[in-house]
């Protein structure tokens, strides 16, 4: 169980790290160039925007205070600024305090989206979220 935890934790660190690597270099290149890199390989094949495209300029917004912009660009912005944010720390507490709140929180979240009441109405949001973008032409 304890690998599986240390597993979970690097993983959501390197994610979360990789995600600050890459606001970074957006930030920079906003500032220096005032365009981005689109990096979806989904909308680069089909030329459709992908259910989370524009989740780094929802980011950008949220960082420069412009909420509603933020939530224009894709509200899985929040939900992904909220996880950078609070996983690290969380993390950290969990390793420092040696508990595995985290972990079990996961555990928890895991086995309640496997639940059709859970998973069906999260599914329908995403397809939502993807309607919208595709209708605004992210």
């Amino acid at each position: 169980m304890k690998t599986r935890r240390n597993k979970l934790y690097l993983l959501i660190l390197l994610s979360c790290f990789s995600g600050y690597t890459w606001l970074y270099f957006s930030l920079q290149n906003e500032l220096i160039a005032k365009h981005t890199v689109e990096v979806c390989f989904i909308k680069h094949i089909t030329n459709v925007p992908c259910p989370s495209c524009g989740s780094t300029r929802s980011i950008v917004s949220l960082i420069r205070g412009d909420f509603m912009e933020a939530l224009n660009m894709n509200p899985l912005g929040y939900l992904v600024a909220l996880i950078m944010l609070i996983a690290p720390i969380w993390i950290m507490l969990d390793v420092v305090m040696k508990s595995n709140t985290l972990f079990n929180f996961y555990l928890k979240a895991e086995f309640h989206l496997k639940k059709p009441k859970f998973f069906i109405p999260l599914i329908l949001l995403v397809i939502i979220n993807w309607i919208w973008n595709i209708t605004k032409g992210l």
